[in-house]
């Protein structure tokens, strides 16, 4: 049998790693070799391919159990198992025990684990631009997944053989320990719960029946996701064990920020500069929108922070109808420097300007203080 593969050390994981540190490992790794981003590279690929092996293995809770403990597919002797039953005695379930109690087989929880089981859904990040998430698009993605061996067709064995009837359990795969009313069952030691021992094991999936591939989609992004939304493929995940049906595939979005935009839920703010003259006598002035340029009017005496809206012009509701509105925030252009002429404009300026703009500050303080020493 061939060498059982490092799983931690593929990820570059401690042992005692924590299920977060062990996801975001992966992620790190899985953007580092992702086959969009080493188009042609097979060895990028293959790495890919096994990292990928190692998350769907450590990042599932009783995967990893079983394979810290060295049983189910992860067995390393003759009696290795064709499946993720786990191997040694679980504990049982309230179930279990009552059908011991009351004459029943004892076998509900090993038949169900091996019952058709729905299989496990798949997550991918995909990154679109700000126009991207707009208008909405189809991008292509790479998703490692998992599919019934070519080698062994699913078995587990080596062609050529086949599974066997665990000896141990008789093929019901499980074991009874006790005597009487108080006899509790349990998933067999040796087939895991499976009912069947591998004594060849296939040299390609080693026993497990599966083998790790990268499946290609063309997802159809739809106008207005956000960051971080989810796109489901149903169908399009992992096939269920047992020959239950498939998981789904959910696509998660990471938009890039725009330079001009500035999104808001559904609306978008925009900055707009504008010049002293023109915030002074008001204008007209251009602006950028999601589909092209405008012309907005900006009323004389237009005040540093204030705000125009442009309804229906923002982004499209998500899975609604109708779109959001187009903010503008009007600032005011203070060159840093000015030149001679700049400055004597400046001066004859400030010599017509009437009145204190912050007189009202003062008069405001004085009547607060009157009124505390008439109280």
């Amino acid at each position: 049998m061939a060498a059982r593969k490092d799983f931690y050390a593929a990820l570059g994981v401690d042992k005692k790693a924590s299920a977060d540190q062990i996801k975001k490992a992966y992620r790190k790794l899985a953007r580092q070799y992702h086959p969009d981003r080493n188009p042609g590279d097979e060895k990028a690929e293959a790495r890919f391919k096994e990292i990928s092996e190692a998350y769907d293995v450590l990042g599932d809770p009783e995967k990893r159990k079983q394979y810290d403990r060295g049983t189910g597919p992860f067995a390393s002797g003759p009696f290795a198992s064709g499946g993720f039953g786990g191997g040694g005695f679980d504990a049982p379930s309230f179930g279990d025990i009552l059908s011991n109690l009351f004459g029943g087989s004892g076998g509900g929880r090993a038949q169900r684990q091996r019952a058709a089981q729905r299989g496990r859904d798949l997550e991918a990040e995909v990154s679109i631009s700000f126009e991207q998430a707009i208008n909405g698009a189809q991008v292509p993605i790479a998703v490692p997944t998992q599919m019934p061996c070519t080698t062994c067709h699913g078995t587990g064995a080596k062609p050529g053989t086949a599974p066997k009837v665990c000896p141990r359990c008789q093929g019901r795969g499980v074991e009874t320990e006790g005597q009487g009313m108080f006899s509790i069952s349990a998933p067999c030691s040796r087939c895991g719960g499976t009912g069947t021992i591998i004594e060849e094991p296939c040299p390609t999936c080693h026993g497990s029946g599966s083998m790790r591939t990268v499946k290609r989609y063309r997802v159809n992004i739809p106008a207005g996701v956000r960051e971080g939304s989810r796109v489901r493929l149903a169908g399009k995940g992992e096939a269920g064990p047992g020959g239950g049906p498939p998981g789904d595939l959910y696509v998660v979005t990471h938009v890039a920020e725009s330079p001009t935009f500035k999104r808001k839920g559904d609306h978008v703010e925009v900055e707009v500069p504008l010049t002293i003259p023109e915030a002074l006598r008001g204008a007209e002035v251009e602006v950028p929108t999601l589909s092209g340029r405008k012309r907005l009017r900006v009323a004389p005496g237009t005040k540093h922070g204030t705000v125009q809206r442009l309804r229906g012009e923002g982004l499209p509701r998500l899975g609604g109808s109708g779109r959001g509105d187009i903010h503008y925030r009007f600032v005011l252009d203070v060159p840093g420097r000015l030149s001679r002429e700049q400055e004597e404009a400046v001066q004859r300026l400030s010599e017509v300007m009437n009145g204190d703009p912050r007189a009202r500050l003062f008069e405001g303080a004085r009547a607060g203080a009157g009124e505390r020493g008439g109280s």
